[in-house]
């Protein structure tokens, strides 16, 4: 037992050394005085100021993160509003049919949605810039959302809306004083992931980003191609901390909700 226990701890240390071997090694040398990822020469912030004193860079930065925020915001609506629509459906197969229409976007490949998205607002005349990014990003978060909300709804006992009514509530009394406070982790999960998704999103930002708007994903990208430079190991840096931040921001939202849960169960 033990040493299938040892074997199984030195394979997962294996694999996340693998997956966080290139990140570690892109933030270290974001610190190289050097201007190459070749030999490591000294420690320097130079490119961290590079990054910051870019005006055009943090005009991208922000178009990012509004993006992001709003389209993670309106995504979270959208989806608590999907989940309940599904969770009403008495029909199981239409149950079910509703969930794979949700999916599709899930599974799809993102250059399809890419390309799809890119014929649709060509068709319709919506011009490729904010309009454009903000309605994709909502599209493909909106599945990510139900998906996060609808086990919380299946977990909540019929009895507690019964008995909300009995004592005289009003189906919008249900909703804000019943539904919603039960299912506030899995809204919060489905934001969280709305959010992150948008921030690191290229292949779809890719196909319908326009002329004088970018995101950071499609910005790191383009700098990419013109040649190695340290102040994108700077910029990829900063970007991953705010994720590791918002992973972690997630992850006491989540233990701090779940306590009162734990207390009420155990009552």
């Amino acid at each position: 037992m033990n040493k299938t226990l040892k074997w199984s701890n030195i394979y997962l240390v294996v694999v996340f050394a693998i997956l966080y071997a290139p990140i570690v090694y892109l933030m270290v040398y974001s610190f190289n005085s050097g201007g190459t990822m070749h030999s490591f020469e000294g420690f320097t912030l130079e490119w961290y100021s590079e990054v910051f004193s870019d005006t055009r860079l943090l005009i991208i930065v922000l178009n990012t993160f509004v993006i992001a925020l709003l389209s993670a915001a309106i995504s979270t609506i959208l989806g608590v509003i999907g989940a309940l629509a599904i969770r009403h459906v008495r029909r199981r197969h239409s149950r079910n049919a509703l969930m794979s229409f949700n999916n599709v976007l899930i599974v799809s490949p993102d250059v399809i949605i890419g390309a799809s998205f890119l014929i649709l607002f060509t068709m319709i005349g919506i011009r490729l810039g904010f309009t454009s990014v903000l309605l994709s990003h909502i599209a493909f978060s909106v599945p990510i959302v139900v998906l996060m909300v609808l086990p919380k709804l299946q977990e909540m006992s019929p009895s507690l809306i019964d008995a909300a009514r009995d004592l005289g509530a009003s189906s919008f009394d249900v909703l804000t004083k019943v539904v919603l406070p039960f299912i506030k982790p899995g809204i919060f999960a489905g934001f969280f992931m709305a959010l992150t998704y948008s921030l690191d999103d290229f292949a779809v930002t890719f196909f319908v980003t326009g002329n004088g708007f970018s995101t950071l994903s499609v910005e790191i990208y383009s700098r990419a191609r013109q040649g190695v430079s340290l102040s994108i190991n700077a910029l990829s840096t900063l970007l991953f901390l705010f994720t590791i931040v918002l992973v972690i921001g997630y992850y006491f939202i989540n233990r701090r909700n779940s306590r009162p849960a734990a207390k009420e169960g155990g009552r």
